[in-house]
């Protein structure tokens, strides 16, 4: 299998992230819960497919 410069980087990000938190699982989690709130307007929906802010527009 050849090694993809853009995965590598990924996983080195991600290994960082789960450093930064002691490689606790449930810190890591609260982590991300805490990215999604502060950044809702990138979420997707995962019926539609459309992120928070167009569903917000279409009502």
């Amino acid at each position: 299998m050849k090694d993809d410069p853009t995965i590598t980087a990924i996983r080195e990000a991600r290994h960082k992230i789960s450093a930064a938190v002691g490689h606790d699982p449930r810190r890591l989690v609260e982590h991300y819960r805490a990215l999604q709130k502060r950044h809702r307007e990138r979420l997707v929906s995962r019926n539609t497919g459309t992120s928070r802010r167009e569903d917000e527009n279409v009502a």
